[in-house]
C-alpha cells in the first residue's frame, strides 16, 4: 500500500464522518439557523475531502478537471443555498418552536 492510498483513505474516511456529523446535527438541532449551519459547514468540507480522496486515488489532469468543477459548484452552490434559506425564516420570523421536527415518541 502506498503513501497515496493511505492519504486517500484517511481523507474518505475524514469526509465521511464530517458528513455524517452534517446529518446528525440537522436531526439533532433544533431551529432553522443551527440546522443550516450543520448542513452546509461540514458538509462542504465532508464533499471535498472525498473529492480530495478520489484524486488521491488517480492522480492526473484528466481526474483532477471533473472533480474541481464539483468542487467549485459545492463551494459556490452550498453557501448561496444556505443564505437563502436564512433569508426566508428571517423574514418569516422563524422562532425556535415552529421549525422543530416532529418528535418520534
Amino acid at each position: 500500500m502506498s503513501v497515496l492510498d493511505v492519504a486517500a483513505a484517511a481523507c474518505l474516511l475524514a469526509g465521511a464522518l464530517l458528513a455524517l456529523s452534517a446529518g446528525v446535527g440537522l436531526v439533532r438541532f433544533h431551529n432553522t439557523f443551527n440546522r443550516m449551519h450543520a448542513g452546509t459547514k461540514p458538509q462542504v468540507l465532508g464533499v471535498l475531502l472525498v473529492l480530495l480522496a478520489m484524486w488521491l486515488h488517480r492522480p492526473g489532469w484528466a481526474t483532477a478537471g471533473p472533480l474541481l468543477l464539483v468542487a467549485i459548484s459545492q463551494v459556490i452552490t452550498v453557501p448561496v443555498a444556505a443564505y437563502m434559506i436564512g433569508r426566508a425564516a428571517y423574514s418569516r420570523e422563524s422562532s425556535d418552536d415552529d421549525t422543530e421536527l416532529p418528535s418520534a415518541d
